[in-house]
Formats: structure tokens, C-alpha cells, sequence
């Protein structure tokens, strides 16, 4: 069995007394242990802002960016070891560790790729420079990494690309990270920092791990601090509200749950309607339905509900649920026994509202497992009674690979009456054909969502699913999924930078901003 130390202060520090144990949810074996009682989170704060913070300032953007090039090739060198740790500490298929893990390097380079591309300016310009005077006395607006620590605590469900897409946007802003994993699944998470630790590529100071409870990791924080956390809304609440936070001032960023949705737009065409099912069933099913931008909501015209789930049941019907270190297995169990718990509870709220049209409330066959052993929740598909009546379809998230159909009449009107009712979204999807109902679906649905995805015959083939989440675009959502951004290429760093006005002779700020 493994214990996870914390990567704190330059070096890896144990934490004392009781343990919290970390299970493999195929066998329910205890595969590592952490703890972060005793652990001074106070000095590891202040030494990732007085050492990592300090280095970084001193970099350009360039230099940052090779470093994260140099941290995306320390992570990539151990890719088969941490595709089992996958296995092994979160249920994952091949197909969904690759999945996690690749997301986190090519997050990493693609911003590595955008350090270089900002070149030898430590500084970015925010506009135009502005005449306020005279022929000389002129105002510009720079961005520039605060002098803080950057505090990212990640959710469960992927401890490789929750770490990298935090951290590269963090660091490329010049701030230094202190990273806190969910402990249920922070083994991989703990030999991704191993690797970057032992490799050297990163200065003392910018990327610091806490393994385990966050303990008393927020009092430590400064208003110079930014808090960033990806969950469940509970947590998101609790951070939100905390009294040190409230009392610094520190920036604060959120992703909480989210009921996305996707629609089907009457008479789409073929090929339209064949990459919906594709990617209903692949959101369904990849990581066990355990992503924040998995779909919850599947709106389909009322006419095409019947044919929908006859051919997202053929489509189903392939999924091999089981023990997903087996061949030929696409589905593992939940991160937890937990999850577990809270998804069949979400399940039976939703029936009070919708019937069940494809599997079984019970666990269903498991390949390669024996008896009841493992978190196992097999595909199942819901259909609402009444879309527009109904509240826990709107309310409810179930986070596994569960999802709810709403028939609507065909209306871009209705469609978007129906996913408004989600309170804000990670992203919702269109599918269709229909120019005018994909136009209306933009000012429908915009202020409603952090992103929307249109699916159309032209670009069908290619486009990729919407549980996606890519460097280049906004991550994030409004309302309930958090009010939080990320991500979105330079926009990503936008969180941990100061705005500042300069304000003086203009030709000599312009100089001194040069390089």
C-alpha cells in the first residue's frame, strides 16, 4: 500500500496520525493512504509565494512557457504508469485514463506553445495607450501576475487534467501553485508531481502538492491569494462564504454542478443525427458519466423521442461494464462508494418525475467482478412525463452515467425554455440543421451558458463531443455550475493578473514596458 506524502516547502512531508485510506472501486481494496495532520499549510502557502512566486516574476513568458513544456514532458514520461494508477485509484478504463492524462499534457503545451508566442515581455498590455493631456502625459493599462499563491482544489474525477489546466494558466501568469487533490483519487495526482519533482524541470517554490484533508489550508490565505475549486455546489458555497476569504478579499473562482444539456433540432440530417447519438452515448459513458460537462438533459422533438431510444439502446447495448483493467471492457465503476450513494438517490428523485426507457435501476451484469463487490451504476435512461411540469429533472445532477430525456415540441422556443430551467450551465449542445433555430438557440441560450456547442451536417464528422473542455475556449459556467471561467487561452490567465493603470509620459512608460 502507498502513502501519499505532501510535496510542500521544497520537499515531500508526511502527515501524522490518522490516515485517510484511497480504494481501488473495482475491488474495494485499500490501494494508499494519506494525511495532512500536522503539515505546516501556513509556511507552504508563504514559501510558494516567497520562493516559487519570486522566480516566476522574474521570468518571461516565454521562459514560463518552456518551463510548462519541460513540466508536459516530465508528466507524458511516466504515461503508463499513471494510466494504471488510473485503473487502480479511479475505475478507469484505458480509453479514460489516456483520456485524463493526455488532456493534462496537451493543456500544458498548448499554453507552453502560447508563453512563446507572448515572447520576452514579463508584463501584457490591456489596450490601447490613452491620451489624457497633453502631447505626452498619456494612461495604459497593463496585466501583470499577482503576488500571491495560486490555491487549486480539484475535483475527483480527473486528478491529472484538473491539476494541469489550473496550474498552466498559473503559472503562465507568473503566479505559483499550491495544488489540493480530492483524496479519494489523489494517487495519480501524487505520481504526476513525483515525476515533475524528480525531473527538476520546475524552480523551488512554483508547483507545491497537499495530499489529503484542505485542514486549515484556506486560513492561511492572503488577499493577494486566488482560490480556484472545481466540485460539487455544497463545497462551492462553503468556499465561497469562508470568513478568511470574505476578509481579504482574495479572488475567488468556482465550477460547480451542472445539468448541460443537448438537443436534437428537428429534421436534422443524417449525418447530424448519427453524431448526436454518437456523443449522447459517448458523455454517457466516458469516465462512468463522472464529467462536469456531461450531458443530463437530452431534449428530443416529441415525434423522434420513440426512434431516439430505440437507436441510443443499439448504441448502449455495445457498453461492457466491468472491471476496467479486462479487455474489451468501456466502463468502469464510480470513483466511490459515496458517489455510489448519492447517484442512487439522485436516481430515485428523478423517477418521481420520468420512467425508466433504457437499463436497470439495479447494478446489472459486471464483467470480470464477482457478487456485489465494486461501485458498479450500469447506463440508464430516464424519460420525464412531462418536461415543462417537472422540477427535479431541472434540479437534480446525478453524476455517473445517468441522464434524463425531455420531448419538447420541436420549437427553438420551447428547447430553450427547457435548458434556461438547468439556472446556468457548463455547456449545452445543438444538433440540427435548422439555421434559424440554431441563430435563435444562440440568443436563447447565451446568457444562460459558459459555452454552446452547434452541431450541424458540415462540420458533424469532425466536431468533437461536448464533454470536451479545450485550452482554447472558456471553461466554465454561469449560475448553479459556479460563475467561474478558465481556460480560454490568454483568457485563462486573466484570473491571476492585476489590472493596472500607468499613468505618466507616455513615450517613457512605453519604453519602460518594452521587453
Amino acid at each position: 500500500m502507498q502513502r501519499l506524502s505532501s510535496w510542500i516547502c521544497g520537499e515531500w512531508r508526511e502527515g501524522t496520525g490518522a490516515q485517510s485510506p484511497l480504494y481501488n472501486p473495482t475491488t474495494e481494496a485499500v490501494v494508499a493512504e494519506t494525511s495532512t495532520a500536522g503539515l505546516d499549510l501556513g509556511g507552504a502557502l508563504s514559501y510558494a509565494r516567497n520562493v516559487g512566486g519570486t522566480a516566476l516574476r522574474e521570468m518571461s513568458f516565454a521562459e514560463r512557457g518552456a518551463m510548462l513544456k519541460a513540466l508536459s514532458k516530465a508528466i507524458h514520461a511516466v504515461r503508463e504508469e499513471l494510466i494504471e494508477i488510473g485503473r487502480l485509484n479511479a475505475g478507469n478504463t484505458r480509453g479514460d485514463a489516456k483520456f485524463d492524462i493526455d488532456g493534462a499534457t496537451g493543456t500544458l503545451m498548448y499554453y507552453a506553445k502560447l508563453g512563446e508566442s507572448l515572447g520576452d515581455q514579463r508584463v501584457l498590455l490591456d489596450g490601447d495607450a490613452i491620451q489624457i493631456g497633453g502631447a505626452r502625459l498619456s494612461g495604459q493599462h497593463i496585466l501583470s501576475g499577482r503576488p500571491g499563491a495560486a490555491i487549486h482544489i480539484n475535483a475527483f474525477n480527473f486528478p491529472a487534467w484538473g491539476l494541469a489546466e489550473k496550474a498552466a494558466c498559473a503559472i503562465l501568469a507568473g503566479m505559483p501553485v499550491v495544488s489540493k487533490p480530492a483524496t479519494s483519487t489523489a494517487y495519480m495526482t501524487w505520481a504526476m508531481v513525483q515525476a515533475v519533482a524528480q525531473s527538476g524541470v520546475l524552480p523551488e517554490g512554483v508547483l507545491s502538492l497537499v495530499c489529503g484533508s484542505a485542514h486549515d489550508l484556506l486560513d492561511h490565505a492572503e488577499w493577494s491569494d486566488v482560490v480556484a475549486f472545481t466540485g460539487g455546489a455544497d463545497t462551492a458555497a462553503r468556499i465561497r462564504s469562508h470568513s478568511r476569504l470574505l476578509e481579504t478579499g482574495a479572488a475567488v473562482n468556482l465550477e460547480a454542478d451542472s445539468l448541460n444539456s443537448t438537443v436534437l433540432v428537428p429534421n436534422a440530417k443524417d449525418v447530424t443525427y448519427d453524431a448526436f447519438i454518437r456523443d449522447v452515448a459517448k458523455e454517457l459513458t466516458q469516465k462512468a458519466g463522472q464529467k462536469c460537462t456531461a450531458t443530463r438533459r437530452i431534449l428530443v422533438p416529441e415525434d423522434q423521442a420513440d426512434e431516439f431510444v430505440e437507436d441510443l439502446g443499439e448504441r448502449l447495448d455495445q457498453i461492457v461494464v466491468g472491471d476496467p483493467g479486462l479487455k474489451g471492457v468501456h466502463m468502469g465503476p464510480l470513483a466511490t462508494q459515496s458517489q455510489v450513494g448519492a447517484a442512487q438517490e439522485g436516481i430515485s428523485a428523478l423517477r418521481a418525475e420520468a420512467d425508466v426507457v433504457y437499463g436497470s435501476t439495479k447494478r446489472g451484469e459486471v464483467k470480470g467482478v464477482d457478487g456485489d463487490t465494486g461501485y458498479f451504476v450500469s447506463p440508464l435512461i430516464l424519460r420525464a412525463r412531462d418536461a415543462h411540469a417537472g422540477q427535479a429533472v431541472h434540479d437534480v445532477e446525478v453524476f455517473g452515467p445517468v441522464a434524463t430525456i425531455l420531448p419538447y415540441d420541436g420549437s427553438a422556443d420551447a428547447a430553450c425554455q427547457l435548458v434556461r430551467r438547468g439556472q446556468g450551465s457548463l455547456v449545452s449542445s445543438i444538433y440540427g440543421d435548422d439555421r434559424q433555430f440554431l441563430r435563435d438557440a444562440i440568443h436563447g441560450l447565451a446568457g444562460w451558458n459558459g459555452r454552446l456547442m452547434l452541431t450541424d451536417a458540415k462540420v458533424a464528422e469532425q466536431a468533437y463531443p461536448p464533454g470536451m473542455a479545450l485550452p482554447h475556449l472558456l471553461h466554465g459556467g454561469p449560475g448553479r455550475a459556479g460563475g467561474g471561467e478558465e481556460l480560454g487561452g490568454q483568457r485563462g490567465m486573466r484570473l491571476y493578473q492585476q489590472r493596472t493603470a500607468i499613468q505618466g509620459n507616455g513615450p517613457l512608460i512605453a519604453r519602460f514596458l518594452e521587453g
